[in-house]
């Protein structure tokens, strides 16, 4: 027979007298209710039933608000207290000069020479403010307002301009050559009407990227080595560059003024391992020509392809070009 008619023990047993068919009982059900209200605990506290428990839970609230109040008296919430402290921390900005400069600042912006020669006019006496002649160093004027004569002849600050030439081979990076070779500046001759000058040097055979401006702060952070400007170098050897050099040059090499290490250096992609590109930021005198001469290379041609994030894109060789808006901005704040 596949069913039988005999009970299960299972159910017989739960059928049983005294013994209630469900999962709980009535008086298991109230001790359940009353059990769960209560908050766990041993010992004779069990006892105690549910009204214990409410005391128990209203002692504890009393207590913790008793700390809360406590805490609060003894130590109270000031709203100046970080203002106070950041006032006390952060120096006080200096009242704005509203504009004004420095007197040599603003006669090497006239076009008159630099600003360690305005310093050398100044102390000669040969500088008049608002009609008064001026001898001390560091005093300030007012570009809108004051007026500067040299000699008796009125000074005007120049428009700042910014020159980006592609130099060529054979050219001296220098204002005046007195060996009357061939300069840059004949180069950059209908630029303009302002006087500009090199930022850096490039040697007379190293070709590439150039700046010319007038901007003599601007200059300033271009050349000082703390400023890691980025220059990137073409170069190209009298013969092949073996791995074991170029990691020799990549680790950092000790030349008589100093140990150098360029900031990045590979085989130019596509071409021989005579073509080398290298980064450097040291500004120290031929020192891309020297890095390879430490180690038996002598250099053919060197090519500044990148100056400070600037490249020689539509630019040919011997041309020049105005540094657009945007560029200026970029130099200004890419250097702090």
């Amino acid at each position: 027979m596949p069913f039988s008619n005999k009970r299960n023990s299972r159910d017989d047993k739960s059928k049983r007298p005294g013994k209630s068919t469900s999962g709980f009982s009535k008086r298991n059900d109230r001790n359940y209710r009353s059990n769960s209200s209560a908050p766990y605990q041993s010992g004779d506290e069990t006892k105690s039933g549910p009204r214990s428990s409410t005391r128990n839970r209203e002692n504890a609230f009393d207590r913790r608000d008793e700390k809360r109040n406590t805490f609060d008296r003894k130590r109270p919430y000031d709203v100046l207290k970080k203002q106070r402290e950041r006032s006390s921390t952060v120096p006080k900005q200096e009242p704005s000069d509203d504009g004004m400069i420095r007197l040599n600042r603003y006669i090497a912006n006239s076009g008159v020479c630099s600003r360690r020669k305005a310093d050398e006019l100044i102390e000669a006496g040969v500088i008049t403010v608002n009609g008064a002649v001026v001898t001390e160093l560091g005093i300030k004027v007012d570009p809108s307002k004051d007026e500067v004569r040299y000699n008796g002849e009125r000074l005007k600050r120049e428009k700042m301009v910014y020159v980006l030439l592609n130099k060529p081979k054979d050219y001296i990076t220098t204002t005046d050559d007195p060996q009357e070779r061939r300069t840059v500046m004949q180069l950059v001759a209908k630029a303009s009407k302002e006087r500009i000058y090199p930022v850096g040097r490039l040697d007379r055979n190293t070709t590439g990227l150039l700046l010319l401006t007038n901007d003599g702060n601007l200059a300033e952070k271009l050349s000082h080595p703390r400023n890691n400007v980025v220059k990137i170098y073409n170069v190209e050897l009298n013969k092949n560059l073996t791995q074991g050099d170029l990691n020799k040059i990549a680790f950092g090499l000790e030349l008589e003024d100093g140990p150098i290490k360029p900031d990045a250096i590979s085989y130019v992609q596509g071409g021989s391992k005579r073509e080398i590109g290298i980064q450097i930021h040291s500004g120290k005198n031929r020192i891309v020509r020297r890095i390879f001469e430490h180690l038996g290379y002598e250099v053919v041609k060197l090519d500044r392809v990148v100056y400070a994030n600037l490249t020689k894109k539509d630019l040919p060789r011997g041309r020049w070009r105005y540094l657009e808006e945007k560029e200026i901005i970029q130099l200004k704040h890419f250097i702090k």
